[in-house]
């Protein structure tokens, strides 16, 4: 039981990375979940006080990235607040209506159509302004990927 056990575990770590590509994916919801399970399956006793704070710390930051990456991302290159939420609408229905690909050009005609449509920005600015939107939508990512690392490095440190 121990091995179907760690793969339930494993699998749901495993779709926690898979949302690094596709935010619909509450990434941190599968993290702990893993947590939570490995309570159930074998025991709470490694998580203390200390092994709940830490993941709290690391789930804000998760949180914190995600919003800032794309903030910043946008406002770098001259975004207003429309492109962020241009940007943030099309990460979300991006990968719903061009699967995969969507994921990339959902935030960057987001951002675009905001800027262009609500800020009457030129083309070639709002184009700039959808670029910053992938320049956050990947450093968020990336960052999101080191922090959920460090989660789960962390979780297996407690519990071996």
């Amino acid at each position: 039981m121990t091995v179907i056990y760690w793969s339930i575990i494993t699998v749901l770590f495993i779709v926690a990375f898979v949302g690094l590509v596709y935010p619909i994916i509450p990434s941190v919801l599968f993290i702990a979940a893993g947590f939570l399970l490995y309570g159930v399956f074998f025991s709470f006793e490694p998580f203390g006080f200390l092994f709940w704070s830490v993941q709290i710390v690391l789930i804000i930051a998760l949180f914190a990235a995600d919003y800032l990456a794309n903030l910043v991302g946008v406002k770098k290159f001259g975004g207003s607040k429309a492109g962020i939420w241009g940007s943030t609408i099309g990460l979300l229905v991006g990968p719903f209506i061009i699967p995969v690909a969507g994921i990339i050009i959902g935030p960057f005609i987001g951002a675009v159509l905001a800027e262009f449509i609500f800020q009457k920005r030129s083309i070639s600015e709002a184009a700039r302004i959808g670029f910053g939107s992938l320049v956050g939508f990947f450093s968020g990512a990336v960052t999101k990927g080191v922090i959920q690392v460090i989660m789960i490095v962390y979780f297996l440190v407690v519990v071996f």
